[in-house]
């Protein structure tokens, strides 16, 4: 299971966030208000395991990662954490570190295991409805995303999965049953986890399903780096606004919750101390954060990129603006790393940032071989705590101070000959967490709502 913090948090005395040492060496719950959950949180595919069982289809992980080769040690989620089998334990882990919330993703094929195209898995609904119950009655907030990262496998072979924008009305219909189903205990809802990522990892670099891509990202069978990604996010925000759309003219009044989607957010700071690489800095976290948020927000894409994309990037009809613009009751982001942005129009870079899909811009952990921050188990993840300090203000910034749940971060330890000492001798992790939350703390200084659910 994922393991992270989850906060929700009603900020109007910011007397209490003062209270906070800077440096996060005194971390504790009394720094925060009555209401600010701490959390963990996962996604079906990497937990639930049984991925045959009891009548759930297969989706597009299941047959990705049984192709020898397309994961590390060719390792699946077949068993994963065997959650479904042992979410009862797992329910008594969180209680047993203090935690009140806990964030899941409903698996598509399990609720249907052919899509729209076979009939509703009344055993699927069943599990779900037992661990909703369960959590509820352990005083465990669900927090629940509908879509994240897995689809029927059956979508994608008639039709290229989220390439179609057939495949906007199977995701509402996929979520209308989920709130028809759970709409009654559920007070915050989450329709997809990083579409930015996802199309990014999917379609960009063909690491994920169904491992698209083109040079320079890499050498992939099928794809186009440059113009697969934008058609695939523009059919996940219209999906995402007409589930928003159905939620709130047939739901939300009755059920009482709230609806949002969460992003994969990163901050920038300029390679050089210098024009061009500032203005990098701008293109950079519209290409990465606003992408996806200035369209559910605004009702269209950063100027940036329709600057830089042109024809390339997809137009919003003047009907589909009106239930896209507005489509959420709270921004979600997952906030991990900060990175160094160089410009691309008017420097050489390496291949990849040299195109208009990276809005010509190169990102790098990396400052004459120096690193940004400490080192993580992911490459691309540094250890930069002032970055949850200005993403947040970013994001409260450009829009308008809205509600806000950080939903995911957190913290992997780099490879170690002796890993499992590693991890007993936590040590990092924890300084991980004192150092962001005190990074947070700063940022709420201010007399504003703020929302927060911190991450993996």
């Amino acid at each position: 299971m994922f393991l992270f913090l989850s906060f929700l948090l009603l900020l109007k005395n910011p007397s209490l966030a003062q209270s906070l040492n800077d440096d996060g060496q005194d971390v504790k719950r009394s720094h925060f208000p009555d209401g600010f959950f701490f959390g963990t949180s996962t996604s079906s595919y990497q937990v639930e395991g049984a991925y045959i069982e009891d009548g759930k289809g297969l989706n597009n992980w299941d047959v990705f990662s049984h192709i020898p080769g397309n994961i590390k040690n060719n390792d699946n989620g077949d068993i994963a954490d065997n959650h479904y089998y042992r979410f009862l334990e797992d329910i008594e882990l969180m209680c047993s570190l203090g935690t009140n919330a806990y964030r899941f993703s409903i698996s598509w094929t399990r609720i249907l295991p052919r899509g729209k195209f076979g009939q509703v898995n009344p055993r699927g609904i069943m599990f779900y409805n037992k661990l909703i119950d369960n959590l509820l009655e352990r005083g465990l907030e669900p927090f629940v995303t509908i879509h994240h990262h897995d689809i029927p496998q059956e979508l994608v072979d008639r039709y290229g999965g989220w390439l179609s924008p057939l495949m906007q009305e199977d995701f509402v219909y996929f979520a209308e049953i989920c709130f028809k189903s759970f709409g009654d205990r559920i007070k915050n809802w989450i329709t997809m986890n990083e579409p930015n990522l996802l199309v990014d990892m999917s379609y960009i670099r063909g690491w994920y399903p169904p491992a698209h891509c083109s040079p320079p990202f890499g050498n992939c069978s099928a794809g186009n780096s440059d113009i697969e990604p934008l058609i695939a996010m523009h059919n996940m925000i219209l999906g995402h606004a007409k589930a928003v759309k159905l939620y709130r003219e047939h739901f939300q009044l009755k059920q009482g919750g709230s609806i949002g989607i969460v992003g994969f957010t990163e901050y920038f700071e300029p390679l050089r101390d210098n024009e061009l690489d500032r203005q990098a800095v701008s293109r950079a976290l519209a290409f990465t954060n606003a992408w996806l948020f200035d369209a559910v927000v605004f009702g269209d894409y950063p100027a940036e990129m329709r600057l830089y994309l042109g024809s390339a990037l997809p137009t919003f009809s003047p009907e589909e603006t009106s239930y896209v613009k507005g489509s959420l009751d709270f921004i979600g982001m997952n906030f991990y790393t900060s990175l160094y942005a160089k410009d691309c129009i008017h420097s050489a870079c390496i291949s990849g940032g040299d195109r208009p899909i990276r809005g010509f811009v190169h990102t790098t952990g990396e400052r004459d071989g120096e690193p940004i921050g400490g080192r993580c188990g992911n490459p691309r993840f540094f250890v930069v705590p002032e970055g949850m300090e200005k993403i947040v203000n970013y994001m409260k910034e450009r829009y308008n101070n809205m509600p806000m749940f950080v939903t995911e971060n957190g913290f992997s330890p780099p490879q170690q000959n002796d890993q499992v000492q590693a991890l007993l001798q936590d040590t990092n992790r924890v300084n991980f967490h004192k150092s962001y939350l005190a990074a947070l703390a700063r940022a709420i200084r201010c007399s504003w709502i703020f929302r927060v659910e911190l991450g993996r």
